[in-house]
């Protein structure tokens, strides 16, 4: 996918007119996505159903056909022989990575201005910038562009043994990597020594950066770290933490799929201990 760009976006009305745009549909956060198809929708398809339009994001371009976000109406009721409603967890595993992280970028948009109707400050109705991504309110001039949430995620290692946790308020009995939300005045680094002293009570040394991916839960970007265990008896923290435990990586309970960087961590460090 190409992403949209300023001069995209000043072109808007005439994208809109391509008859090969493609459309990913929401209805109340919520992804509408045909059982039988990939979850985008050619505008012609959009136009016989009729759906009423409330807003939408132009996205970029996919496999060279314009790509749009569109919200339709609360009170639509799509056809349930053919359309299905659900949050993103949905495509996970079911499409390519490139298609999940262009439908997560549509719902970050829509979420986006729906939640930027009126100015935070004088509240005034915000409008769409044409011309940037960007709400802008005319009477006092403020400006709000789409908002990411950095957070680290860490798997932290002793040799051949991976710590893994499970979430108090996850369901089922998937265990993951620790993860926490950076806070204003940190670094990267400082938030993963805070988030994994605070969760289980341990220390960490040796940070490595793995990479990052774009979590549209609902707006984070996801910071991957290795860290090696450098002191300290496990201790969750309590509302947070269910349980933690060291768990050798020949012997690991429920993880993440790897197309999430939860899983994308854990399956890379396995690779690079059963290779040595």
């Amino acid at each position: 996918i190409l992403v949209a760009k300023n001069h995209d976006l000043s072109n808007f009305e005439c994208i809109q007119s391509i008859e090969g745009a493609l459309h990913l549909v929401f209805q109340g956060g919520q992804l509408v996505s045909d059982m039988h198809t990939e979850p985008l929708l050619p505008r012609a398809e959009l136009q016989q159903l009729g759906w009423l339009v409330v807003r939408e994001q132009f996205l970029g371009y996919w496999h060279g056909r314009p790509c749009f976000a569109v919200e339709i109406d609360a009170g639509i009721e799509p056809d349930p022989m053919r359309f299905v409603r659900g949050s993103l967890y949905q495509l996970l595993g079911r499409v390519d990575d490139g298609l999940f992280a262009l439908a997560g970028r549509a719902a970050q948009l829509l979420a986006w201005e729906r939640d930027h109707q009126y100015c935070g400050r004088c509240g005034a109705a915000m409008v769409v910038d044409i011309g940037e991504r960007a709400m802008r309110c005319t009477p006092c001039a403020t400006i709000n562009y789409p908002r990411i949430n950095p957070c680290v995620i860490t798997l932290v290692t002793r040799g051949e043994e991976l710590l893994l946790a499970r979430n108090a308020n996850f369901p089922g009995k998937m265990y993951s990597t620790l993860a926490g939300f950076i806070e204003a005045g940190e670094s990267a680094e400082d938030t993963l020594h805070r988030e994994v002293r605070e969760e289980v009570g341990l220390e960490v040394t040796r940070l490595r950066y793995f990479g990052s991916q774009s979590w549209p839960f609902p707006s984070q970007l996801m910071l991957g770290y290795f860290a090696d265990y450098a002191g300290g008896d496990i201790v969750c923290e309590p509302g947070e933490i269910a349980d933690a435990r060291w768990f050798h990586y020949s012997a690991l309970p429920q993880v993440p799929p790897p197309s999430s960087i939860a899983g994308q961590l854990i399956r890379h460090y396995i690779s690079e201990l059963t290779r040595e």
